[in-house]
Formats: structure tokens, sequence, C-alpha cells
């Protein structure tokens, strides 16, 4: 009987790939980027992903020969503030999700934001 590897939970293989553009710092082929993934993920699999990663906005891409290279658009920060802006942009009252935001958020967070806004 094959034993089958187990699935991995939704998000996790985009989370991994992503990690191995950044550790290596340079764009990576779907092949390139297979060897810096755990587990052993079908070369199938990969390029799928990366291309939707690549149709998110996530990636960028360039034509290497027959193949593509795929880079991040962002480092970690940068894409986590994108999809944050993304939800707002989403939202039919802003202003009433910025309020909420700035409700929920910790006293030294506040005061981050606050000096952050001032400086802008």
């Amino acid at each position: 009987m094959e034993s089958q590897t187990p699935r991995r939970a939704h998000g996790v293989l985009e989370s991994e790939i992503l990690a191995a553009l950044w550790a290596v710092g340079r764009p990576l082929t779907p092949g390139e980027v297979q060897q810096h993934i755990a587990g052993d993920p079908a070369y199938s699999t990969v390029v799928t992903t990366l291309s939707r990663l690549y149709e998110k906005g996530t990636l960028s891409r360039v034509r290497n020969g027959r193949a593509y290279t795929y880079e991040p658009i962002a480092d970690e920060a940068g894409l986590a503030a994108r999809r944050m802006r993304q939800v707002l942009d989403a939202e039919a009252d802003r202003r009433t999700v910025l309020a909420r935001f700035v409700s929920d958020l910790s006293a030294d967070d506040e005061r981050e934001l606050l000096r952050l806004l001032h400086e802008a």
C-alpha cells in the first residue's frame, strides 16, 4: 500500500513558498522553490501555488527561458499592510471599520500609530 504525505492546511504552502523566497533573497524558478520546501511537494503543486500567488498580486514574475522566476512584491510587513488595505477597501463604511480597528488597539499600538501618522 502506498503511503501518502499528509496534506498541508490551507495557506501553509503559500506561506512556506514566501518564506523560501524571502530567505533566498532573489527570484527563483519553480524548481528552485521546490528544493527549498520541506515535505517534497510535487513540482506541479509548486507551479500552481506560485501562479496563484502571482494572480493575487503577491509575487512578480519574469520569463526566464521556458519557465518563470518569481519574487515577492514586498517583505512580510509590506504584504501584511497590503492585506489590511484590501480588507479596508472591501468595506463600504471605512470610517466605522477604522474606528473599530483603533478602539481594539493596545495603548502601545495606539501611541505608535499616532506617532506614525504625525510623521506621515
